[in-house]
């Protein structure tokens, strides 16, 4: 006997089931994926550089939000929620709820063991298809260290990576600086790479 194929979801599905949930889930290809939680060090990460570049941003046309903000990939209908994501200028959102948000320029993710090579290859392969998308920039959790990819043509990035405590990662798509000091400021001491 052979078992019933599971029935996809739609997007509409999806959002009237997400908005909701008392916990968060991605979708993609008419599937829905619980998001675990986050590690000490990961949360302090994310505050710290939500501090930073609130602080850096605040005179300026751009917004800092944190992984509660929904970003919709809309080339492949996938909804996600970046750890960080930073807007410039007019924001574009999916419907008139404004909570789905189309047009991030700077995304962050903080890599764990069980993410890190997602982050690095199909979730960063998706993000490619934002065409805000500018710069991506993914932070270990257990380590000094920072890859950063700016955006060069289309499908062309620049990469470079930032593993001691003294490095500051120059920012081009939102013009700033951050001192990786600052990214691991009460962090437990991660080992320089």
């Amino acid at each position: 006997m052979s078992a019933l194929p599971q029935r996809k979801l739609t997007a509409a599905e999806y959002l009237e089931i997400e908005r909701c949930a008392e916990f968060k889930s991605e979708f993609h290809n008419g599937e829905m994926f619980a998001m675990a939680g986050a590690s000490i060090p990961h949360n302090r990460i994310v505050g710290n550089i939500l501090r930073a570049l609130g602080n850096r941003l605040e005179k300026r046309d751009c917004n800092v939000y944190p992984s509660d903000t929904r970003v919709k990939i809309e080339r492949i209908n996938k909804y996600t929620y970046p750890d960080v994501s930073v807007t410039c200028g007019q924001e574009i959102y999916e419907d008139e709820r404004e909570d789905i948000l189309l047009n991030p320029i700077l995304i962050v993710e903080i890599l764990s063991p069980s993410t890190a090579g997602y982050d690095r290859g199909d979730k960063f392969q998706h993000y490619q298809f934002i065409k805000s998308l500018q710069e991506y920039i993914l932070i270990a959790q257990d380590t000094c260290r920072v890859e950063q990819f700016v955006r060069q043509h289309d499908w062309e990035w620049k990469y470079r990576i930032y593993a001691n405590l003294d490095d500051v990662v120059k920012l081009e798509s939102i013009g700033c600086e951050l001192p990786l000091k600052e990214v691991y400021l009460k962090v437990p001491k991660p080992a320089s790479s």
